[in-house]
């Protein structure tokens, strides 16, 4: 059957200058351009045949949109999304996400996801996101820390920094401490070098050589490094590197060496050593605090450079790497630059 247009139906010219300044614009969606076209062509006498033709639309299409525009103009022609209007970031929302990321998610899953929590809340992901990146929250993270029950935290740790950041005149700053046990692993197969699209691979299979430890004291003025392998860190090792500490400076200067609580560092040897050598001073840092010691950032940059895919033959090859690394770095080296970002925050033991 075909459908014509009542000849009630026409447009004012009001009406017909908005719909074609509308069609000009360049960001119209194609689907309203449509409509508009579609309310243009019935009010220029055009049948419902001839326009099903023109515009390839169906009958009940041009009904729909022609009973739009009668009753809600312009507006009428406008995409209509089903569901629930947009919500905006209230402050009772973001109340709301910042008390939902404590809790456990309903799922038994250890942590939220954005998709998880938009879906708890009944909001849209986006404005999940928004509240996690303004506070920094990222619920995939996790971290791991071992409170210091030292008493006397907060003296030895301001202790310890005030060297970093205001060291005494005249006087060397040594970091020093031992990374232990470290392995001297070969592979079965041989290494396949990177290529394009490929990142370099090393065969699943190892074999153990033996470990050794690796004493290191880090000069925080020139970021500079002494290193000393040995078999086993004892006590005597211990000593036999601070005496290789000592001669690495003036018989004059005065000598500052930041520490952990190892028992192997406060030995009646060591005792002795200390009382042989007034110009040395140890400063402990408190207990479960290795953070607060410098060589331990360069302990993590030696393992990622040197350590971790390294291929060693043997414990031998493993400590001429290792020292040959030190040699290198040692030319080319700088301090770690400590800043205390917030001085109106205490330092924290956490």
């Amino acid at each position: 059957m075909i459908m014509t247009l009542p000849s009630t139906f026409s447009l004012s010219p009001h009406q017909r200058a908005e719909l074609q300044a509308h069609l000009r614009r360049h960001n119209l969606p194609a689907s309203v351009a449509q409509r508009m076209r579609i309310v243009l062509m019935l009010a220029d006498g055009a049948s419902y045949s001839e326009i099903q033709e023109q515009l390839e639309t169906a009958a009940t299409t041009i009904s729909r949109w022609k009973k739009r525009y009668e009753e809600e103009g312009l507006v009428g022609l406008a995409t209509l999304h089903p569901g629930q209007p947009p919500r905006l970031l209230t402050p009772e929302l973001r109340a709301k996400i910042l008390s939902k990321i404590k809790e456990a998610p309903p799922d038994g899953s250890t942590h939220w996801t954005l998709r998880k929590m938009a879906k708890a809340l009944k909001v849209g992901k986006d404005l999940v996101h928004k509240v996690w990146k303004e506070l920094d929250l990222r619920p995939h993270r996790l971290d791991r820390y071992k409170a210091s029950d030292d008493p006397e935290f907060e003296r030895k740790a301001a202790d310890i920094i005030a060297l970093y950041l205001n060291p005494p005149q005249h006087a060397v700053v040594f970091c020093v401490d031992e990374k232990s046990a470290i392995q001297a692993l070969d592979r079965t197969d041989r290494r396949l070098p990177l290529s394009p699209g490929r990142a370099e691979r090393h065969g699943f299979e190892y074999l153990r050589h033996g470990t050794l430890s690796l004493y290191a004291a880090f000069n925080t003025r020139t970021g500079q490094v002494l290193g000393k392998t040995a078999a086993r860190h004892t006590s005597d090792q211990f000593i036999s590197f601070l005496r290789q500490v000592v001669a690495s400076c003036s018989p004059s200067q005065q000598i500052h060496i930041i520490l952990d609580n190892l028992s192997a560092h406060k030995t009646a040897k060591v005792h002795q050593f200390l009382e042989q050598h007034a110009q040395v001073r140890f400063h402990f840092t408190p207990t479960y605090s290795s953070w607060l010691n410098q060589v331990e950032i360069w302990f993590s940059k030696l393992q990622r450079d040197v350590i971790i895919r390294g291929i060693f033959t043997s414990v031998q090859d493993l400590s001429r790497k290792i020292l040959r690394y030190i040699r290198l770095y040692d030319k080319t080296a700088k301090p770690f630059k400590w800043k205390y970002n917030d001085v109106t925050k205490r330092i924290s033991k956490y």
